[in-house]
């Protein structure tokens, strides 16, 4: 299972990387594993204020409907519109193309619930 060291992860399996204010996020590997085939993305709409633990969308496969879990508070200022024409990005690179969407985020004190790579590994195998 891919778990890369450049992002943080959150218990709800959403990945953060975060780039100065800016914090792109998406599912982890192990949660699209969990998901089977992606057949469609909701994503939120540019500048919908989140919240961290709120819902920014959901993603349904061949299994079952998930929700995704903002795993920093801010806004929303981009979406990945390439999931509306191929969701299967989130199971084929859920952590390049599959992406969801970018939180604008500048108060870096909320990452510190995140996990870090080595945190998510024990979380996912234990």
């Amino acid at each position: 299972m891919q778990i890369p060291n450049d992002r943080k992860y959150s218990r709800d399996h959403e990945w953060a990387q975060r780039s100065g204010a800016l914090v792109r996020i998406g599912i982890t590997h192990y949660a699209q594993d969990a998901l089977g085939d992606v057949v469609f993305v909701s994503l939120p709409e540019v500048g919908t204020a989140v919240v961290v633990g709120g819902v920014v969308g959901e993603v349904e496969s061949t299994k079952s409907v998930s929700e995704i879990y903002a795993p920093v508070g801010g806004t929303v200022s981009a979406v990945n519109d390439s999931l509306s024409r191929s969701p299967e990005l989130v199971n084929s690179d859920p952590y390049g193309e599959g992406w969801i969407c970018e939180i604008e985020a500048p108060d870096e004190s909320q990452d510190g619930s995140l996990l870090d790579a080595s945190g998510y590994e024990v979380l996912t195998t234990s």
